[in-house]
């Protein structure tokens, strides 16, 4: 294997409580976070989410020259509209589709103006009923025409946008997308993080030993609930590319404790007469440099995309980010560690409990009789 730096010997276990501490400053941050801005009259969700699951108004535009998504997205702000989603149609290089969130102002006017609901419907958002979700989509388009009138006035309803020579655009489609459809692609991803976390789990436990899976998996709750908590600090868009990347640094994060976890197992077949804390030590040591060489370019990606990336993955390389810098660290710090108590705790109590039985009297031996193990001697 390549290494960058050889002879490495740092005392990585030392580090552990440190990080934890950081983490746990983390993670109470974004606990706060996302409970006061929930609590507080007036304020904020905990998470601001997207067009894809808090729900919103799609407007297809057509143009004659159609202008850069950055110029669209400019336009859009300056109307007012914060954070939309600009897609380009593939089958239809001159269409644009215009993601615009709900109007907030228009949700406490319908929950005012609402009567009074028993117990059953009490929670059902006021942006589920037509009327509300009309208004929407009547401001949804009155703003995104506002926004696109500063590139030329919108065709004619009765001509198309050919026929109108002093049109630079028509909106050709307007639809809505509700909170219902957002709320379930916030379960199904919700249950397909827990579906990869267990399977890590059953397959961690039966290739290694079911303690280095669990701290496999607390490693990788870890990860996530920390780039979440820099989600509602910072309020970073949650969108749909933000889950699909909550979901690869499932897979990321666990690879690093994989490699680790099984240079461990190596070092306990060779070096039996060392300590637990040493061969952690020695195995995070001896695989820092394909940490250093794989993470590493994987930052330089997703550093490249923050910076390059755009609006429109700003989201996904935020996530990856973050993850990437809390997965490599998660593996010395969170990872390592808990598997390495949680054995050495079995492993006094395996003692503890091979003396009591000892002190049985009358088993003491059938149960020396059963730790007793014949190998054969070489001559």
């Amino acid at each position: 294997m390549f290494e960058i730096f050889k002879n490495i010997n740092v005392d990585w276990m030392g580090y552990r409580k440190p990080l934890i501490m950081v983490s746990i400053v983390i993670l109470l941050a974004g606990l706060f976070s996302a409970i006061g801005r929930q609590l507080t009259p007036g304020g904020t969700n905990a998470f601001n989410l997207g067009v894809d699951f808090q729900g919103g108004t799609v407007v297809t535009a057509k143009f004659k020259q159609k202008p850069s998504d950055d110029e669209i997205r400019a336009a859009l702000n300056n109307a007012g509209v914060q954070e939309p989603v600009i897609q380009a149609s593939l089958d239809k290089q001159d269409e644009v589709l215009i993601k615009v969130p709900l109007f907030s102002d228009v949700e406490q006017n319908a929950t005012e103006n609402q009567p009074a609901v028993n117990a059953n419907t009490q929670n059902q958002p006021a942006a589920l009923s037509p009327e509300n979700q009309n208004t929407q989509v009547n401001k949804g388009r009155e703003t995104v025409k506002k926004a696109l009138d500063t590139f030329g006035k919108e065709a004619e309803a009765t001509k198309s946008l050919a026929e109108d020579e002093s049109a630079a655009y028509k909106i050709v489609g307007t639809d809505s997308v509700g909170p219902v459809a957002g709320a379930q692609l916030r379960n199904q991803a919700v249950i397909a993080t827990l579906l990869g976390m267990v399977g890590i789990l059953l397959f961690i436990a039966f290739r290694y030993d079911w303690t280095y899976a669990a701290g496999a998996v607390i490693a990788v709750f870890h990860d996530v609930l920390i780039t979440l908590a820099f989600f509602s600090v910072f309020q970073w868009e949650v969108s749909l590319t933000v889950l699909a990347a909550l979901l690869t640094l499932v897979g990321f994060s666990v690879n690093d404790s994989i490699v680790i976890f099984d240079r461990i197992r190596e070092n306990l077949t060779l070096h039996r007469g060392e300590s637990l804390y040493k061969l952690t030590n020695d195995s995070i040591n001896q695989t820092m440099s394909r940490t250093i060489v794989t993470n590493g370019l994987v930052f330089l990606s997703v550093l490249a995309l923050v910076l390059f990336g755009g609006e429109v993955l700003r989201g996904f390389s935020l996530a990856l980010f973050v993850g990437a810098i809390t997965g490599t660290y998660s593996t010395i710090a969170i990872a390592s560690p808990i598997a390495i108590w949680w054995q050495d705790k079995l492993g006094a109590a395996k003692v503890k409990e091979v003396r009591t039985t000892q002190s049985g009297g009358d088993k003491l031996a059938s149960a020396s009789r059963r730790s007793v193990t014949r190998r054969p001697v070489t001559r």
